[in-house]
């Protein structure tokens, strides 16, 4: 029998530790000063941190660590040493090379955070997975968000207030998870060390097409999120108006939070598929509506971005659902791993792409190329969504 206090704490957890993940992206103009000679410096410091959890999700997952470990084990130490890691850039006077490259290092044991936390997760929910998974990742979304919300309410205090709030609040989730949670009824240990164990999730037919769905959501979602507060200054300038950019950015991206529970509570009734399918189409919408932005009223800007905000994360957690159903149980934690390493190596291609082309091209047109991402994943997932019966 599961806990009553089980969901929540694990919901905190995921929340707390994710939360080192944009910390210094909420610091970054304060930041940035320190390094006035360092070019293209949101975009490095974003990819550095994406950098280090694809290689590390890729570590994670070749030796199955979350299979073979308690995964309630392996969260709680990831999660302490990510805070350490974060706690660093406070501690030490860093030059751009090394900052770099401890964000790369939050980045490496974040992998045992955000998909070990969907793997403990699927072990104790063998029914009401998508709901369960819909709170998970709002938990995310909200961590990500959550360091803007710190910046917000820090303005006269200096940047480092923001990141050793977050290294304090994600230590405090990894000892209630520790306190607090065991290992679910639903666990299958995996045996040696089985590298093909990868291979085999991707022959199922529903785990590849669903996992190309999340690519393209995860080659839109990070980016928007690394660049709502420029979007954001962007508005402010071309209108005129005078947006909190530290609180907008907080209350966009964590509205996704709002979209994620929402599509777990309606996932049972509706179907995982088609809820990722209409938060991909709405999002879709929102990158070619950013053309508009230099022309519209401030209240339509922030309708469309709270909505942006809103599908853009909403299918995140349907999508992992999927993919959890359709591989091993005993080798979930390792499949669902390498499907958030490859969708975080994608991350990193589109900031670098968005980076490079907002040189050459206007920013009221620099947006669309976000919209490559739902697109794929549309055109990937329909036949499968719409004219395939699937178990979700």
């Amino acid at each position: 029998m599961k806990p009553r206090y089980l969901l929540p704490v694990v919901i905190f957890a995921q929340f707390a530790g994710t939360s080192l993940w944009f910390a210094l992206n909420a610091v970054l103009k304060d930041l940035q000063i320190l390094y006035p000679n360092s070019s293209n410096f949101l975009g490095n410091m974003t990819s550095a941190v994406q950098f280090g959890f694809v290689v590390g999700t890729a570590i994670y997952s070749i030796f199955t660590l979350s299979d073979r470990f308690s995964p309630v084990k392996v969260f709680v130490i990831s999660t302490l040493i990510a805070a350490v890691f974060n706690l660093l850039i406070v501690w030490i006077k860093l030059d751009i090379k090394t900052l770099l490259i401890i964000r790369f290092l939050v980045g490496f044991f974040l992998a045992g955070v955000y998909p070990v936390g969907m793997k403990i997760m699927a072990d104790w929910y063998e029914k009401g997975l998508g709901r369960a998974l819909g709170y998970l990742v709002g938990a995310l979304v909200l961590g990500t968000s959550f360091p803007h919300f710190i910046a917000y309410f820090s303005l006269k205090i200096h940047w480092e207030s923001v990141i050793i709030a977050t290294s304090v609040i994600a230590s405090m989730g990894a000892l209630m998870m520790f306190l607090l949670i065991k290992d679910g009824p639903f666990r299958k240990k995996a045996g040696k060390f089985n590298p093909k164990s990868i291979v085999t999730s991707f022959k199922n037919p529903s785990f590849r097409t669903f996992s190309l769905g999340y690519f393209g959501h995860m080659f839109e979602v990070y980016t928007f999120w690394a660049y709502v507060p420029i979007m954001i200054q962007q508005y402010n300038q071309h209108a005129n108006f005078h947006f909190n950019t530290s609180l907008w950015a907080f209350l966009i991206i964590a509205s996704g939070l709002i979209a994620c529970v929402l599509t777990g509570e309606f996932s049972a009734k509706f179907g995982s598929a088609k809820l990722a399918f209409l938060c991909l189409s709405l999002s879709l919408i929102c990158c070619l509506l950013s053309i508009s932005f230099s022309q519209v009223n401030p209240f339509v800007f922030i309708t469309i971005m709270l909505i942006w905000g809103m599908s853009v994360a909403g299918d995140s957690p349907q999508f992992s659902t999927l993919i959890s159903q359709n591989t091993n149980p005993e080798y979930r934690a390792s499949s669902i791993t390498i499907v958030n390493c490859i969708g975080f190596a994608v991350t990193i291609i589109s900031l670098q792409i968005l980076q490079f082309a907002s040189q050459y091209i206007p920013s009221n047109y620099i947006y669309l190329i976000l919209s490559f991402g739902p697109a794929i994943g549309l055109t990937s997932t329909f036949n499968r969504t719409f004219l395939v019966k699937n178990n979700a």
